[in-house]
C-alpha cells in the first residue's frame, strides 16, 4: 500500500474537471456549428420560392383584336373577268354557255348572281359542283363576278314553232283556270327580269335548263325557305309536263328589241 500526497489528488480532480469542461465545450461548439451551417442552407433553399413567387410575372390573357368588317363595294366587271375565268368552262367565257344543261349567265343581274352563289355556298341550293366553286369566294368576289356577267349580252336561241302558241300564252297571260300567273308579271314583258325585285332574266335561256329547273321545282325542290325562294315552286307545281316544255321553248327564243334572234342552222 502506498499513499500519494493530498495535493496530487487535487491536481487529478482538477484535471478531470478541465477535461470534462473541454469535452463539453467542444461538443457544444460542434453542435452550434452544425446548426449554423444547416440554417443558411435551409434558408437558402426556402428563399427562392418566396422570391420567385413575388417576382414571377403573372400570366396575362391575350388581347382579342376586334375583327374589322370589310365593306363590300359594287361589283367591278374588270376584276370579275379574271375571277370568272374558271366559270367559262361551263357557262361560256362571255356567259353564253354552249352546253344546254348549263345556264347562260350573260345579261343576268349582279345581285341575282350573288344571291345564287350564296345559296350554293350555304347549301340552300344543292349542287356539288357549284358548292365547290362558290365556297372559296368572298362576298366581293361574288359581286365582281356578277358585275362581269351582267355586262355581257345574252344571245337568244330559237323556239319550237309547235310550242310557241302555248308558251306565249303562259308567259304573257298565265292560266287563270289552273292558278298560274303570267311570267312577265315578274320577269318583264321581254323576259329581261326585274333586278330591283330580284327576279332574274329569262330571255334566251336554254330550253333544256329551264325545263329541268321547272320540273325540279314542280317536284318540290326549293332554293331556301324565305318567301322569295317559295314563289317558283308554288307556281311550277301547277304546271304539267306539256306546259313546262312549251314555256321553256318560248323563253329560249324570247329576246328584246336590242337583240336579234339567232340565225337558224342550215
Amino acid at each position: 500500500m502506498s499513499f500519494r500526497p493530498a495535493g496530487f489528488r487535487l491536481a487529478v480532480v482538477m484535471s478531470a474537471q478541465v477535461l470534462v469542461f473541454a469535452l463539453s465545450a467542444t461538443a457544444a461548439m460542434a453542435q452550434d456549428t452544425q446548426q449554423k451551417s444547416a440554417t443558411p442552407v435551409a434558408a437558402a433553399s426556402a428563399a427562392p420560392p418566396a422570391v420567385a413567387a413575388s417576382t414571377a410575372p403573372k400570366p396575362v390573357a391575350p388581347a382579342t383584336a376586334p375583327v374589322a368588317e370589310v365593306a363590300v363595294k359594287p361589283g367591278d366587271a374588270a376584276a370579275g373577268q379574271t375571277k370568272a375565268a374558271v366559270c367559262g368552262a361551263c357557262h361560256g367565257i362571255d356567259g353564253n354557255s354552249a352546253l344546254a344543261q348549263f345556264p347562260k349567265l350573260a345579261g343576268q343581274s349582279e345581285d341575282y348572281i350573288v344571291r345564287q352563289l350564296n345559296n350554293f355556298k350555304s347549301g340552300k341550293r344543292q349542287n356539288p359542283i357549284m358548292l365547290g366553286m362558290a365556297t372559296p369566294l368572298s362576298e366581293q368576289d361574288m359581286h365582281d363576278i356578277g358585275a362581269y356577267f351582267a355586262s355581257k349580252a345574252s344571245q337568244p336561241g330559237i323556239a319550237d314553232q309547235a310550242l310557241v302558241s302555248r308558251g306565249e300564252k303562259l308567259f304573257r297571260t298565265g292560266d287563270v283556270a289552273s292558278g298560274v300567273p303570267a311570267c312577265m308579271a315578274c320577269h318583264s314583258i321581254d323576259g329581261r327580269g326585274n333586278p330591283g325585285a330580284a327576279y332574274p332574266q329569262l330571255a334566251g335561256q336554254h330550253a333544256q335548263y329551264i325545263e329541268a329547273t321547272l320540273k325540279s321545282w314542280h317536284d318540290g325542290t326549293t332554293w331556301g325557305k324565305d318567301a322569295q325562294a317559295q314563289i317558283m315552286p308554288s307556281i311550277a307545281s301547277k304546271l304539267d309536263a306539256g306546259d313546262i316544255a312549251a314555256l321553256a321553248s318560248y323563253i329560249e327564243g324570247l329576246h328584246g328589241t336590242d337583240a336579234g334572234p339567232a340565225a337558224a342552222a342550215p
